[in-house]
């Protein structure tokens, strides 16, 4: 079955990687096509206002637009043909480029959502605190509204390496066993493993713990977390059977939790010399925040490649 990512690209590092990081997959994952789209920036509403009653400014509104244009088709070609190079069928390759209208994070979404695409490719742009208080990042703004598509999120220099599925018994563990059985499908030699991070009292509640949790209810927290895992198990397997992933192409971890969960998964996966995260992820309002873990993992994973599924 074919598999189509959208690479969100402009002319700067973070995109090259993430182009470079696309090539990687193209010798992994089967019948895998990718989707060049670049946005290109937003007309002025004056300008275009003027245009419509004067020659003059008809005339410096089509030399903009022609400009953006003619940057935005060498740039893309430039990409289709490195990828090309390296071994990545034309036929595999769409490159698509459209003016800015309601921006770049909600107008990547949107072309995403519209044709059914199975994953977001975006690089990290780094942004200070006080740009992100006024502006917000792209990025971010990409991965925090995405509520149909997962986002994967490339940052730094990626070597090849094994997949690493952080899992917790929760539906969002199980859409993000959905999503890798299907881009891994009829993959014999794709390995995988999961991850379990034990719950406990300090992890499971909202509300911080000032002293250690009574051991009643550590116990509780212990038996309840591994009752939902026990029947997690199971049905994560059968999907994963279902893609013609055999029992054999994939490791179980369990490793006891801490206070910070996102932590303890990237130093597992930092140790293990893992290419690629997985992550469901959650919170209490899904359409605008994110939990805690997964978060904290947008925020400092380096060299690495995090997918979120929503």
């Amino acid at each position: 079955m074919q598999k189509k990512i959208l690479l969100a690209v402009d002319n700067t590092r973070p995109s090259r990687r993430t182009l470079d990081y696309a090539l990687q997959l193209s010798s992994v994952i089967d019948e895998l096509h990718y989707v060049l789209f670049h946005i290109q920036p937003m007309i002025s509403l004056f300008l275009q206002d003027e245009a419509r009653i004067s020659a003059l400014a008809r005339k410096q509104l089509d030399k903009i637009v022609k400009k953006n244009q003619e940057v935005a088709d060498k740039m893309l070609d430039d990409y289709r043909r490195q990828m090309e190079q390296h071994g990545v069928a034309p036929e595999r390759i769409e490159c698509i480029t459209s003016i800015r209208t309601l921006g770049y994070a909600k107008d990547i979404i949107e072309k995403a959502q519209k044709e059914q695409y199975d994953a977001i490719v975006v690089g990290r742009r780094g942004i200070s605190g006080l740009q992100r208080m006024y502006s917000g990042s792209v990025t971010t703004d990409i991965l925090e509204w995405s509520q149909v598509i997962p986002v994967w999120l490339v940052d730094g220099e990626i070597t090849s390496g094994e997949i690493l599925m952080a899992i917790d018994g929760s539906e969002a563990s199980l859409r993000a066993v959905d999503h890798v059985s299907f881009i891994l499908s009829k993959k014999p030699d794709a390995r995988l493993t999961l991850l379990h991070i034990t719950g406990n009292a300090r992890n499971y509640c909202e509300i911080g713990f000032d002293e250690q949790p009574n051991p009643d209810l550590e116990d509780i927290v212990a038996r309840a977390d591994k009752a939902c895992i026990d029947q997690f198990y199971p049905h994560a397997m059968q999907k994963f059977e279902d893609a013609g992933i055999s029992k054999d192409q994939i490791r179980i971890e369990t490793v006891k939790g801490g206070r910070r969960i996102g932590k303890t998964i990237l130093d597992f996966a930092q140790k293990g010399n893992y290419s690629t995260v997985v992550v469901g992820r959650r919170g209490v309002n899904k359409s605008f925040f994110m939990g805690s873990a997964s978060r904290f993992m947008i925020n400092k994973i380096s060299n690495g490649v995090l997918w979120v599924v929503p």
